[in-house]
């Protein structure tokens, strides 16, 4: 077994009081995504949160109009700095990222994840690689999917992308992934780059029933399991839940817990999220009552 399976492994339970995660995702001031979703659910399973915001937004672009700005990396590259001066990285045991904003943001990210790993070498790196999704296609700017594909991915422990971001991590199309064996074959591609874990999210495959959706969770070892429920039609289909679900995940892992409880309460979350969304008729996710019901 590598150092590095070993020092995963042996991360992902808090342990000497190392309950801190950092995030570093958008911010809108209205709705749930990015941080606004992440450390919400986080902080429910016990975790304190560092969270650094790669845009400031009034509300996330799936309405197709928004006002804020986009964070140079130096801005965030001096939070790292002010953060570390307060000692608090090394409480830290995983960097948590979303959307990046820009790929030159990416690199400060990396940054941050070298950073905190001089303070705590065991802490892991979870990515959920916000690009795009089917139907909408890519929604970031120009050279962040090659990052991805090229910088993060030989540093990621844990990636969590939907069929879409999973077959642009693999240079496929994303009807190319329509089997468990398809998906399986993509993710030990990813294995081979140095990945721990693949969480697939938004699953919907020719070997499911019409009305199921699901995860696909495949690690290293060769271990698959899939977690299936009914599918929660939204119309249009709310942001954020991806950004909640990568959350989700990594705070049960984090806790030690076994990876395929982990996958089964994830999808449990996700379930009751998505059925308290449709039951309240809103076009942001019904995360707080959500959260109340899941604890």
């Amino acid at each position: 077994m590598s150092r590095k399976k070993v020092a995963f492994y042996a991360s992902t339970a808090i342990i000497h009081g190392m309950n801190r995660i950092l995030s570093i995702q958008s911010h809108v001031a209205y709705g749930y995504v990015g941080n606004d979703a992440a450390k919400p659910v986080l902080q429910s399973h016990g975790f304190d949160v560092i969270d650094i915001n790669t845009v400031q937004f009034s509300n996330h672009t799936g309405y197709g109009s928004w006002t804020g700005t986009i964070y140079p990396p130096e801005a965030i590259t001096e939070i790292i700095r002010g953060v570390k001066e307060r000692n608090a990285l090394k409480g830290c045991n995983a960097l948590l990222s979303g959307y990046l904003g820009s790929a030159e943001t990416g690199q400060s990210i990396l940054d941050a994840l070298k950073t905190l790993k001089s303070e705590n070498p065991q802490a892991i790196y979870i990515c959920d690689p916000v690009m795009g999704d089917i139907g909408r296609g890519f929604f970031v700017r120009d050279g962040i999917p090659e990052f991805f594909k090229t910088q993060i991915i030989p540093q990621a422990d844990i990636l969590t992308p939907n069929l879409f971001e999973l077959a642009a991590l693999t240079d496929q199309k994303p009807e190319e992934l329509n089997s468990f064996e398809s998906i399986k074959h993509a993710c030990r591609s990813l294995h081979d780059k140095g990945v721990h874990m693949v969480l697939v999210t938004s699953l919907i495959t020719e070997d499911m029933g019409a009305s199921e959706i699901g995860l696909l969770l495949s690690q290293k070892n060769g271990t698959i399991d899939i977690n299936t429920h009914p599918l929660v039609y939204i119309d249009p289909a709310p942001n954020g839940a991806g950004d909640a679900t990568a959350a989700c995940f990594a705070a049960h892992i984090l806790k030690g817990e076994q990876a395929k409880v982990a996958l089964k309460k994830t999808a449990h979350f996700l379930h009751t999220l998505f059925k308290n969304t449709k039951e309240a008729g809103s076009r942001e996710l019904a995360l707080m009552d959500s959260l109340r019901s899941d604890s």
